[in-house]
């Protein structure tokens, strides 16, 4: 067995424009993993599902709102981290209300699915990009 550690349990979301790119965002200075590029989302509440937590979050970071119901399952991620476990449910989403505005001071970027490895992510979201660029249901 592994070390123990507390488990983190996020949700992310794969948001795809109408020319097929994907959004991603640049973790701001001050937090953890900062400067490396992700898909956005956040850490679910107590008694919220990892969609609830997508629609507020993509609402506090992006001023976007997204429809739970327009949120598709489309894989996971279980990372260990030095300090925590990350468990990762990931969704593609393709339509939402309003214009992406970053509320929280991150760069983002619309992103081909070949262009990918040319950002930095997280170990974490490492292992999703050939699942991206095999266009797996997206």
């Amino acid at each position: 067995m592994g070390k123990r550690r507390p488990l983190l349990t996020v949700s992310a979301v794969i948001l795809i424009n109408t020319s097929g790119e994907i959004l991603l965002a640049q973790r701001p200075e001050g937090k953890a993993l900062a400067g490396l590029w992700e898909f956005p989302g956040g850490k679910i509440e107590p008694n919220e599902t990892p969609e609830d937590a997508l629609v507020r979050e993509l609402k506090e970071e992006l001023n976007i709102h997204v429809n739970a119901q327009d949120l598709h399952v489309f894989t996971f991620a279980s990372h260990s981290y030095d300090e925590m476990h990350l468990l990762m449910p990931l969704f593609t989403c393709r339509q939402w209300q309003g214009e992406i505005q970053p509320q929280e001071g991150q760069t983002t970027a619309w992103v081909s699915t070949d262009k990918l490895e040319q950002y930095d992510m997280p170990p974490a979201d490492i292992p999703l990009i050939p699942r991206l660029q095999n266009g797996v249901s997206l």
